[in-house]
């Protein structure tokens, strides 16, 4: 009896769900924006989509300097870009630098994070380690990889007892954007590395202990049950890095080669650079920089398509 009073009372005293409100009625701005959701959209709306609409204003306008009055210029800055072949040569640089070095970076880091998550003697050391180049500052990393790189650096002297010494790495067309692309994989695979093997730990050892009984050896378990298991956050890590290299690979060129020799190293973020701040187009490098916003979000539509989850 007194359990089914308590029922009672406690139906009685539970509210009842509030009908849905009437179709055309306003919602509440609190129902619509709970806790502290409005200041941080209005912050996004204002410090991220702001630069957007700026930046697409901009592509529009015909402006030869910040103290030059600017005036609308419509189509004719992406005509100028498209007609033009240092727009197309760093088109082709970033292109390959992606192509080349985005596969390489994240195949090393996935094959380091589960180096690291079978927990080798040492293993929480070599994950502070594998965050070393994540926390030098862009300028002097620059700084060691010339004193590597320059004709009378360190890997010309590890090659002259096999008399392959002598190459100017930084200053040969032929080899300036690998070294380019060399500096990005030593500054990514680590970060990227201990990103995946914070994903990777929560994979069940009981899971991996009877693979291993079934005779599952480690490339099997690393690639045909961990991979698996983690491609979705994977493909998290790609996009960071793709962008990272699509927009960010500015100021590796500026400090080692400043676009040269020639157009060999100018790749798209560092061609807005030179557009924006050396030759004041602004126009020209907003335009630049629209194409590189719908690039921006066509390979991470694709990679989401390629890595996104298969379980």
């Amino acid at each position: 009896m007194t359990a089914l009073t308590d029922v009672a009372s406690s139906a009685a005293t539970t509210p009842e769900p509030s009908p849905p409100p009437a179709r055309g009625a306003r919602t509440p701005l609190r129902e619509r924006f709970p806790g502290f959701a409005l200041p941080a959209l209005v912050w996004y709306a204002v410090f991220m989509i702001g630069p957007v609409v700026a930046m697409v204003v901009i592509g529009f306008l015909s402006w030869p300097g910040m103290l030059v009055e600017p005036g609308f210029a419509g189509l004719s800055n992406f005509g100028r870009v498209l007609a033009d072949e240092k727009f197309w040569a760093a088109a082709g640089n970033s292109a390959v630098q992606i192509v080349v070095g985005l596969p390489v970076m994240i195949v090393l880091a996935f094959l380091l994070a589960f180096y690291v998550v079978q927990k080798p003697r040492g293993h929480r050391v070599m994950r502070y380690l594998l965050f070393i180049p994540a926390l030098i500052s862009a300028p002097a990393t620059a700084m060691v990889f010339y004193a590597i790189l320059n004709p009378d650096g360190l890997l010309n002297g590890v090659l002259r007892p096999f008399g392959l010494d002598g190459t100017a790495w930084l200053a040969n067309p032929s080899t300036a954007l690998g070294a380019i692309i060399a500096v990005e994989l030593w500054s990514g695979i680590g970060y990227s590395a201990v990103l995946i093997a914070a994903r990777l730990d929560g994979v069940a050892p009981e899971i991996v202990q009877a693979a291993r009984i079934d005779g599952a050896g480690d490339w099997r378990i690393a690639w045909g049950m961990y991979w698996p298991i983690a491609r979705d956050f994977i493909g998290v890590v790609t996009m960071l890095q793709f962008l990272s290299m699509l927009f960010n690979s500015a100021q590796t060129v500026l400090l080692l080669t400043q676009g040269g020799p020639g157009t060999s190293t100018t790749t798209l973020s560092y061609l807005v650079y030179r557009k924006a701040f050396v030759e004041t187009d602004l126009g020209y490098s907003q335009a630049v920089g629209l194409i590189l916003f719908v690039l921006g979000l066509l390979g991470m539509g694709a990679i989401r398509r390629v890595l996104r989850a298969s379980h």
